[in-house]
């Protein structure tokens, strides 16, 4: 049998040094935003119950889910996804809380990724959820949030905005079974024109099959609603649009500009979305590293309906995207290497504390005597070395 002891398993990987650095620094910056909009971390564990991921909830397929058992033979999964484990949540330690709650996160999920395509099954995710508020100023609390906390990581991110209701309209006015409207959905959100177009052709033409046939092509500025106006006459449609339009003009006078676009063809997860849903790009990653929405029925698989909007940002990427571009702080070299001669390592422990208090950064030397000492430091770049003995005798090493 073949041995798998020094590999990782397919879609995961080690980090190393200069990645772990990115994805603490990315982490960090973004708990920060989130708390300075007065968000209180929570987290959760990384084994839950599949019961809470059941695709009629979750919209996951189960398919794409880290299953086992435990050890009275019920079904667990390893943690796809955060906000339903804040959910139910919410709905069991936190029923008896005033609402609104505003919370946010940083942990890992795990997902299966089919043919991968340069994601990652394992992804460090951070987000926040308002949770027990609805209406505009709840959408804009969030969507402004995330804005700010990808303003602090990078300059040149875009936001897409986009309604579920509207798709949803739309597809209530086709004769389709469950299965196939759902494969409509992923063509649109995957824009794989080809295979959208070919299963419309078989449809049945209606106003509402052409509409459909353009959503992955309707992105771009304000004029997108006036096209997507003129194009549909069904009124929940149309008052989609109408949220759509508002949401863009109190973006717009917050300062967004041309990072703001309208995406119609914003359809992923369909059912969980209610109405807004939003995504993140950033210049160097394939993927978007945000992705968020209102979802105002999830709480009521709970028995504790209440609205709630929220996103989850892809740390990993952020990070590599930051770290690419040497936006991340390089870890400091030591200023200088100490060494204990013989008889005096407790004292070099302690002078190597001394000088920590003095903000002087300092390495504590584990070789056998000085002169390994010293051209370990010279290959690493280190300039001083201290030889702690009867006296400290400072020594420049040459670099």
């Amino acid at each position: 049998m073949k041995n798998y002891s020094k590999i990782t398993p397919e879609g995961t990987k080690d980090l190393l040094f200069e990645e772990c650095l990115a994805n603490r620094t990315v982490s960090a910056i973004l708990g920060a935003a989130f708390s300075g909009r007065g968000f209180h971390e929570v987290l959760t564990p990384g084994l839950e119950f599949y019961d809470l991921f059941s695709e009629d909830i979750s919209g996951i397929p189960m398919e794409y889910m880290f299953k086992m058992s435990d050890s009275k033979g019920r079904l667990m999964v390893v943690r796809p996804d955060s906000t339903l484990p804040i959910a139910r949540m919410v709905s069991t330690r936190l029923q008896n809380a005033g609402k609104p709650l505003r919370l946010y996160y940083n942990q890992r999920v795990y997902r299966y990724n089919p043919g991968l395509t340069g994601r990652s099954n394992e992804v460090m995710q951070a987000g926040v959820e308002l949770i027990g508020a609805g209406g505009l100023r709840a959408d804009l609390e969030v969507v402004t949030t995330a804005i700010d906390a990808l303003s602090d990581c990078v300059p040149d991110f875009r936001i897409e905005i986009g309604h579920a209701g509207f798709f949803r309209a739309l597809a209530d006015k086709l004769t389709v079974s469950p299965r196939k409207r759902e494969k409509i959905r992923f063509y649109i959100e995957s824009k794989n024109y080809s295979a959208l177009n070919s299963t419309l052709d078989k449809l049945e033409p209606s106003p509402y099959v052409d509409m459909i046939r353009k959503l992955p092509r309707l992105f771009g500025g304000i004029e997108v609603l006036d096209e997507a106006c003129r194009l549909c006459d069904d009124r929940a449609a149309l008052e989609t649009l109408e949220y759509i339009r508002e949401i863009y003009d109190h973006l717009s006078s917050y300062g967004l500009g041309e990072r703001l676009i309208i995406d119609l063809g914003l359809v992923q997860r369909n059912d969980y979305y209610s109405s807004l849903v939003f995504s993140g790009y950033v210049m160097g990653s394939g993927e978007p590293v945000l992705i968020g929405g209102r979802y105002d029925k999830l709480l009521d698989s709970f028995d504790a309906p209440a609205p709630a909007v929220g996103f989850g940002i892809n740390v990993d990427a952020l990070a590599r995207v930051m770290m690419k571009r040497g936006g991340i702080p390089q870890k400091k070299q030591p200023d200088i290497l100490v060494h204990g001669e013989d008889g005096y390592e407790t004292e070099a422990i302690k002078y190597s504390q001394r000088l920590a208090q003095e903000e002087v950064l300092a390495e504590n030397s584990v070789f056998d005597n000085g002169e390994k000492a010293l051209e370990y430091a010279r290959t690493r770049g280190i300039k001083k070395l201290a030889l702690v003995g009867s006296e400290i005798r400072i020594i420049d090493t040459g670099v």
